[in-house]
């Protein structure tokens, strides 16, 4: 069985944020025994990716890394009518991807005891982010 959901994330500031709860929260796995949940994000300045739940300074460093790593303002840039912030923004999208796909066991999702889903936000005012939720069980 396969069911689909299509959830709309409120605007976020730059940066890494927790969305696990919300995520759970607009989404039932009771029943679901062995099963897979598959997270997309349908943006190109925008990421998804898992990590460390506990310790917020992990989305600090990494939202410190991603800066460092991909500088707004570089002299090479052709894409940048759309804001210093945004061609950036597209490189860090593609380097961290547009989806995750969770194992589900016994009616929760199979992560790991410090795991949790981030969403990468890259643009200084990105705006609400659209993401569809595909449960096969």
């Amino acid at each position: 069985m396969v069911r689909q959901h299509n959830i709309t994330l409120s605007s976020f500031p730059r940066g890494f944020h927790l969305i696990t709860n919300e995520v759970l929260s607009q989404v039932d796995l009771n029943g679901i025994q062995v099963g897979l949940l598959h997270l997309f994000i349908k943006h190109t300045s925008a990421s998804l990716t898992i990590n460390e739940n506990a310790d917020p300074t992990v989305r600090t460093d990494f939202e410190s890394h991603f800066n460092k790593s991909v500088p707004e303002n570089a002299p090479y840039y052709q894409h940048t009518y759309e804001g210093s912030d945004d061609m950036p923004a597209h490189l860090k999208a593609s380097t961290l991807g547009s989806s995750v796909t969770i194992p589900i066991t016994n009616g929760r999702l199979n992560l790991g005891t410090w795991q949790g889903i981030y969403l990468g936000e890259h643009r200084d005012h990105g705006g609400s982010r659209k993401l569809i939720v595909t449960v096969y069980s």
